[in-house]
């Protein structure tokens, strides 16, 4: 399967809005004009993104890694992990950081990857929140 990384632009857009209902339209365009949503791609179709942002304004954090479902585990989600920390490594960052939710299957995708849980944090009426770190960089 020949699968592409690509930063996201105002092309996607649209399709994004369609699909990723965890954000505002208004954030996803301000995302996009930042850089910080990779688009997945296969054969010109998008079949995925992740979106990233900043932790306390520095450290990389992903939120959001999702690929559509009949393109699931066939490591194009682990291939995109690896690509954003090549990328944010060749940005000069050492670490980067993600969460998820204790209840969800994404907690163990992420230690394969050899993240690692540092902490948690618990929203009223919500399952914990899995605080997972990784060493990219020297």
């Amino acid at each position: 399967m020949d699968v592409l990384f690509r930063y996201g632009n105002s092309g996607d857009l649209k399709w994004l809005i369609q699909r990723d209902k965890h954000v505002d339209s208004t954030v996803l365009k301000e995302k996009l004009k930042k850089k910080e949503i990779i688009i997945i791609m296969e054969s010109g179709t998008i079949i995925g993104w992740l979106r990233f942002g900043f932790f306390w304004d520095e450290i990389p954090f992903m939120n959001m890694l999702f690929i559509i479902e009949e393109y699931r585990r066939r490591g194009i989600g682990r291939n995109a992990v690896l690509f954003w920390e090549s990328e944010m490594a060749g940005m000069g960052y050492r670490f980067v950081l993600t969460s998820t939710l204790s209840h969800e299957e994404a907690q163990h995708f992420y230690r394969k990857l050899s993240y690692r849980d540092i902490g948690g944090f618990i929203i009223p009426n919500e399952n914990l929140e899995i605080l997972l770190f990784k060493e990219i960089g020297e």
